[in-house]
Parts: structure tokens; sequence; C-alpha cells
């Protein structure tokens, strides 16, 4: 029987998982190859016997006769950096489990989510360039790894206020659309905070149980309507949630440190936290692929608005994505972006590619009849 051929994993390759790190030493070398916070102590025989020349080594802890021999080879070895709550160079987004561990023992305050904003606190106070440098591997390691989860998806943005209260009739509506978007194909990404991101992020989750599923989620979300005054509550309710429903459809969350008051909510399967909120906006707005739904909101969803809609006007990134706005009388009277968005669009290609609507039941069928435009 003929042992089958291994393949070794071209120059530049990451390397993000034990059994990818197996498999490489398994066809016969690491050379080239980018070995992304893995925890190599017990690998030591394979480091020592397999060719790491031009590897580079990011937040790996080996023993120190595999950092010596992998250094010899040429490798870069970039060392973990002891007592962050966080992990710079890491390989994976993050999941709610991890940022919310802790919860149920030490509330939130305890948790990796709440203990990493109060780093980013004090060291962007004291000014450490060591500290921004941080920040700034951490944020570009999240960048890749959203994009290695985004490769080919259509992914529909959704952005709306952090105040939207669960219980409301706003918070069923904006829950209702992203089960809307998830079940016609789209991977739905918000900005991952509270209140309407949310809701569209919970709508997704609820996308392969039954309808009534979400009514009764939204219920019991109900008896904790906001993050404030407690956070742990919040939070702890929506995990109920997520264990009396299990198996809940994927989508993604692009929240931010930079809002300390904005915890992440636990919908999301994969959330890609980062420090700098214009990396934030930018990713999540530039990967909104089949467009973006701006529900009501303030300051934050108006700067959102036209984030997305200065590469449409330029054409920077190829034909324009589509663009819905939710709300007649918000969008045109409280706060009236519209006007100028539509000013803006005129006689230019995004021009078919922008709507206003009445209501979030509108949304989806809006955002469809634009993408064929």
């Amino acid at each position: 029987m003929e042992t089958p051929e291994v393949s070794t994993p071209a120059p530049g390759a990451e390397i993000e998982s034990l059994a990818a790190f197996d498999a490489a030493v398994a066809a016969g070398s690491l050379a080239g190859l980018r070995v992304q916070s893995l925890d190599l102590t017990d690998r030591g025989a394979a480091l020592l016997a397999t060719d790491t020349s031009g590897a580079v080594f990011l937040g790996c802890p080996m023993g120190p006769e595999a950092a010596e021999k992998v250094r010899a080879d040429g490798a870069f070895v970039f060392p973990p950096v002891p007592g962050l709550p966080f992990d710079p160079y890491r390989g994976r987004l993050y999941s709610p489990d991890a940022l919310y561990d802790g919860l149920a023992q030490g509330g939130y305050e305890a948790t990796p989510d709440a203990r990493a904003y109060r780093w980013s606190s004090r060291t962007r106070s004291d000014g450490d360039v060591f500290a921004s440098m941080l920040r700034a591997l951490h944020d570009d390691a999240v960048s890749d790894a959203l994009d290695e989860l985004l490769a080919g998806a259509r992914v529909a943005g959704v952005m709306g206020g952090h105040a939207t209260p669960r219980g409301s009739a706003s918070y069923a509506a904006a829950a209702r659309l992203g089960r809307t978007l998830a079940r016609s194909g789209l991977m739905v990404a918000t900005g991952g905070g509270p209140g309407a991101m949310e809701a569209a992020n919970l709508g997704a989750y609820a996308a392969p149980h039954p309808d009534a599923m979400l009514d009764k989620a939204c219920e019991l979300l109900g008896a904790v309507p906001s993050f404030t005054p407690s956070v742990t509550d919040w939070a702890l309710a929506a995990f109920a949630v997520r264990e009396r429903w299990p198996e809940g459809g994927r989508s993604v969350s692009i929240p931010t440190w930079f809002y300390g008051h904005e915890p992440p909510n636990p919908f999301a399967r994969d959330i890609a936290k980062y420090f700098a909120n214009a990396l934030r906006e930018d990713g999540l707005l530039a990967r909104s692929t089949a467009g973006v739904i701006f529900l009501p909101g303030a300051a934050g969803t108006v700067q959102e608005i036209f984030d997305s809609t200065t590469p449409n006007y330029y054409g920077s990134l190829g034909d324009p994505s589509p663009m819905v706005l939710v709300g007649r009388d918000h969008w045109t009277r409280e706060l009236p972006a519209w006007p100028l968005l539509r000013a803006l669009a005129a006689g230019r290609p995004m021009e078919s590619r922008i709507a206003l609507v009445d209501s979030v039941d509108e949304a989806a069928e809006a955002l469809a009849r634009l993408s064929e435009a």
C-alpha cells in the first residue's frame, strides 16, 4: 500500500494549528513558513529535526534548545509577550466564549474583553511606543484572520445604533432583518456592539431555527434591555439564549475597544475586535461586498454612511456597492444624511445603488434589488 504524498506548504504560508504544523513537518520542511501563535513546547524534537530556514515564528513558546536551533537556521522568532490580556499574534478571530471567559465567575470586569480595554486605555494615555506596536500587531493579525474567514463570501453589512433596547419593536425588526439576510445566503456583518448590531447578529444566529425561536429569544432578552447598568447581566442573558438554542447560524461582528462603553454582543460566531477604530470602520465597510443597510442611529452610523459613500463616489473599490438607508423621517428630518447622499450620487454610477426605505422589513428586498441594478 503506497504512502500518500504529503505536500509542502508554499513559502509564506501561515501555519495556525498544531495539525497544520505537524503536516508541514511530515512534508519535510518549515522553511519560509509563518507559524502563528502556537504552543510548540511539546514540538521541540520536530523543530530540531526540521529545516526552519527563513521561517517566522510569531508568539510561539518553545524550549530554549529549539529556539536556539531555529535562530541558527536563520528563522525570525517573535517571542510571546508576558502579562498581556490579549495575544498580539493571534491566528484566529475571537469567539464570544473567548472574550467573555470567566464572566459567570467574576463578572464582566474579569473577562479578557474588559481587561484588554483597560490595558488599551492605560497604555494610550502613557504614550508607550511598545504598546502602540503591540496594538498594531494585534490589529494586523485580526485583519488577516478576517480576510481568511470572508474569502469568497457575500457579506451584507448591517449598521445601526447601540442604544436600541432589547424588547423594543425596533430591536425585533433588526433581528428579523438579520435572519432574512442569513437565510438568503449572505454573511451578516455588524459593528459588533449592543442594540441594533446585536439584533442583526441574533437574527443570523436564529436563521437555522424555527421562526418561533427568534420571537421567544427576543422576549427573553427583553428582561435585560440594556448593557447599562450591568454588562454582566446583559451578557449572561445572551449566553442563556445561546445555551437554550445551540448550533446557531454564522455571522461576523467587527467591534472595537476604542468605544469601551460598547461591549461585544455574544451572537456573532466570529468576532474581529480591533484597538484602532479607523481600521475597524474601514475593514467593516470595505468587506461588505454585498452592500450595507443603515438602520437609524446617531453619530457613529452617520460616520459609517459617509465612510461607505466615499469609495462609492470615487470608485476606488470598483463598482459601487449598494447602500440602503432605513427610516425616511430619521434620515431626512432628524439626521438628514439622505439628501446629502443623494446629491453626491447624482450623475454617478452609485446613483442606481442607493435607496431610502420606510421600514426595516423593506430593507432586504431593497438590497437585493440594488444588487441587480
